[in-house]
């Protein structure tokens, strides 16, 4: 690929709790236009668009674009589980890069029920089934808990059986998010939290509770790509571009190891921010800025390790001495992650990008990390998928 990558235009909208939203065709054009209008281009300028998400009928992407323009241009649906916004913005980085197009469109949205993750077609291989099965062989397997729950907090148990760590380091986590998420009116959630409180929150499973699991919350973001000859042609604002990025599915490992850790995407990270390291070439100690994939607090600290921003065996160390946050050395979740800010599944992707943008740009207000240059973003979905993509300051 020899064509770079800017992204020259995000939006979204504050994330909602189920049932206090509108429709996911509202929320996904407001989130367009958005990203239009901070992009200073009218849609009659995308020549494709990609819609993620992950509960909803065929051409949804559709639907909501359509409210924006009638324009004959492609557009693509994507599902790929919590990966299915960065997935789609993969898809659209690849069209550029490679010289197809000069400028595409993507959006994320997710309009979701209250509860658990459920499976929706039960006449049917489901399609974690082979997760499931390893997951019951190695932990068994709780009918009365939600399966993610399962998954994550079996991959926590798996890192303190090993390494030994207080399971309030997790909870620490918790309580950092709703600290970062004060400052984000886009978030769902934004009152501070004690480490007692986020502890003493019902369990949910293992080192589980309440408040170190992701929410389910409805919500839309988008961002619009494009190349360096169109940024010049229209004069956009070409300050944030897409420096490396690298997505990954599973390999026998995630499933022979009997590591619950590998059976949820650490090696997938890995393997994936190896990639964006190389191509990039840098490493993590040039980063400034992170949004990584939160959705249970038990993920973002196996994520350290996995994308590299600490050794192995020393995440407790990097919570611990505040390394995480802000004054340390690598803000991680500024926007409050997916545990604070919520986590949307089709959108969540997007949001990721439109918050190291906005950092990267100097636009994050009371979240802004100073002097920001380089944002790493990582998405992961079970079944399985993971993206990580390398923001640049230009």
């Amino acid at each position: 690929m020899s064509e770079k990558v800017y992204v020259v235009g995000v939006g979204m909208i504050p994330f909602a709790k189920p049932g206090t939203n509108t429709s996911y065709v509202d929320m996904g054009a407001t989130a367009i236009r958005a990203a239009l209008h901070d992009a200073g281009l009218r849609y009659e300028a995308i020549e494709q668009a990609y819609a993620g998400y992950v509960y909803g009928d065929s051409t949804c992407g559709q639907a909501m674009l359509y409210e924006v323009g009638l324009t004959g241009i492609p557009i693509v649906n994507v599902n790929n589980n919590c990966a299915t916004g960065s997935t789609a913005l993969f898809l659209a980085r690849q069209a550029i890069a490679c010289g197809a197009i000069d400028c595409a469109l993507v959006v994320g949205v997710e309009q979701m029920s209250p509860g658990a993750l459920k499976t929706v077609y039960t006449d049917r291989p489901a399609p974690l089934q082979r997760f499931a099965d390893t997951m019951k062989s190695i932990q068994g397997f709780d009918d009365n808990a939600p399966r993610a729950a399962q998954f994550f907090g079996g991959a926590g148990q798996a890192y303190l059986d090993q390494y030994g760590i207080a399971p309030e380091t997790f909870g620490r986590i918790a309580v950092k998010a709703r600290r970062h998420a004060a400052h984000n009116p886009y978030a769902v959630f934004r009152t501070p939290l004690t480490l007692e409180e986020v502890m003493a929150s019902p369990q949910v499973f293992g080192l589980m509770t309440r408040f170190q699991c992701c929410p389910p919350t409805c919500g839309a973001a988008a961002a619009v790509l494009c190349s360096k000859r169109f940024a010049r042609w229209f004069k956009l604002d070409s300050r944030v571009a897409i420096a490396a990025q690298a997505m990954t599915t599973d390999r026998p490992e995630s499933f022979d190891s009997g590591d619950m850790r590998k059976l949820v995407g650490y090696d997938m990270t890995a393997t994936a921010v190896e990639s964006v390291y190389a191509e990039a070439g840098v490493g993590p100690e040039d980063l400034d800025v992170v949004e990584l994939h939160d959705c249970f607090t038990a993920n973002e600290l196996i994520s350290y390790e996995a994308l590299k921003l600490t050794p192995p065996g020393t995440a407790e160390k990097f919570i611990l001495d505040g390394d995480n946050t802000y004054g340390g050395k690598i803000v991680t979740n500024p926007s409050g992650g997916l545990l604070s800010k919520g986590h949307p599944l089709g959108a969540t992707g997007l949001a990721q990008c439109a918050e190291l943008v906005w950092q990267l740009r100097g636009q994050a207000e009371q979240r802004q990390v100073e002097g920001a240059r380089w944002g790493l973003q990582h998405n992961l979905g079970l079944g399985g998928a993971c993206v990580v993509t390398l923001y640049q300051q230009q």
